[in-house]
């Protein structure tokens, strides 16, 4: 065996609890994958979700189950038939992208077929709180030119009116991780839109949002939860007018790149999201967020600290990921 695997898990504090709908959280739980060929070694990070029935102890096993595969030699191509879609299959599947550029000294955004790899603005995401707490939070933000709200609650409106008064200039995207019922989505959308809200992402829970299908919704919805792979796309398709892909749903840029592909041909919009996590996480999704129409990669921003050497932000700007950090 030419190749060495190394499974690990990693905990990184946030620098403020990170609340959504569903709960919080106070720190990133991440596993990284590292391929070993000779001198040069490739790394992927991923996060383990529990809503998609993920565990930090299942993905290790997954990712151990294919050792032997992927020590002798495994391809990407191989791997998306070898493992389900989800974090364990990113986490490997962006170690081999990494260590396929490093073994050729070839950047991965030019394996993925770009001619360039700008800087990218990111999103900069507020947690569910008290309406007077996210105003705040929004007002010591507010140069940023993007901000994605946590809703989830009663008092959704009143939160969305409260960070629009502190935060009058800023481009705003709502996030309900599947909290709204219809009704509360049609009582509320209208008001958003005079909010000047651009977005409204995943506001149904996912498969109970085909009531969305023929309702001409005045915020441009996005699926979140109700998309994974191009396999859900389709059905997306006919309820939302953009999508967020994320490596760690898709289970790793290989799949995520094409599934951009096929939701632009679609003629949806393509949001670029990610979990809470490190640079190592955000630095494949820099390729993924070329030309899209929302950057959310803030993850690395929210934490206590991030590794080193990590992403180059400058405010919510994203500067392509240096060698030494991936690709």
């Amino acid at each position: 065996m030419s190749r060495r695997l190394s499974v690990r898990e990693e905990r990184w504090p946030l620098a403020a609890a990170f609340v959504i709908a569903r709960g919080a959280k106070t720190e990133a739980h991440v596993l990284v994958v590292e391929i070993a060929d000779g001198e040069a070694v490739g790394r992927g990070e991923a996060v383990p979700y529990a809503r998609y029935g993920e565990s930090m102890e299942g993905a290790v096993a997954r990712v151990e189950a294919l050792r032997g595969q992927i020590e002798r030699g495994l391809s990407r191509q191989e791997l998306q038939v070898r493992m389900e879609p989800g974090a364990a299959r990113n986490a490997v599947d962006c170690a081999l992208w990494d260590l396929e550029a490093k073994q050729t000294r070839r950047p991965a955004w030019r394996a993925a077929g770009r001619e360039r790899l700008d800087p990218v603005k990111t999103c900069y995401t507020i947690s569910l709180d008290a309406p007077q707490a996210m105003a705040d939070a929004a007002a010591a933000a507010k140069r940023r030119p993007f901000l994605k709200l946590k809703i989830g609650g009663g008092d959704d409106l009143d939160r969305v009116i409260a960070v629009r008064a502190a935060a009058p200039k800023t481009r705003l995207i709502v996030d309900a991780n599947e909290s709204l019922s219809f009704d509360d989505l049609r009582r509320l959308a209208p008001e958003f839109a005079r909010l000047d809200v651009k977005l409204i992402e995943q506001p149904l829970r996912a498969g109970e949002d085909a009531a969305l299908e023929g309702w001409a919704s005045p915020v441009l919805l996005c699926a979140d939860e109700s998309l994974h792979t191009r396999a859900e796309l389709a059905e997306c398709a006919r309820r939302y007018g953009a999508v967020n892909v994320k490596l760690d749903k898709a289970g790793g840029l290989t799949e995520a790149l094409a599934l951009a592909a096929e939701a632009r041909r679609l003629g949806l919009d393509l949001m670029a999201g990610c979990m809470v996590a490190t640079s190592l996480s955000m630095a494949p999704a820099v390729i993924l967020a070329q030309g899209a129409a929302v950057v959310d990669l803030d993850g690395a921003l929210l934490l206590a600290r991030d590794r080193e050497p990590g992403l180059r932000y400058d405010g919510s700007l994203i500067y392509p990921p240096e060698p030494e950090l991936w690709g």
